[in-house]
């Protein structure tokens, strides 16, 4: 019988890595045109946004090296 459930664990880990990614990319882009974000009546700060995007990025990273 295959190893379903380590398909089941590369793919999983491919689609966190993507979207770790997409969020990371997402997060230096409102960072670098230092786009306004405001919940409710919060301002959040664009360095909110590189710490944001750094921890994004590590889990990409640990997303598509935990594929093995």
């Amino acid at each position: 019988m295959p190893d379903v459930e380590g398909k089941m664990s590369i793919k999983y880990s491919v689609v966190s890595g993507v979207i770790f990614g997409f969020i990371a990319i997402a997060q230096s882009v409102r960072a670098l045109r230092q786009l306004p974000v405001h919940v409710g009546d919060f301002d959040v700060p664009v360095w909110l946004s590189w710490v944001a995007a750094v921890i994004a990025g590590s889990l990409c990273v640990w997303a598509f090296r935990n594929r093995s």
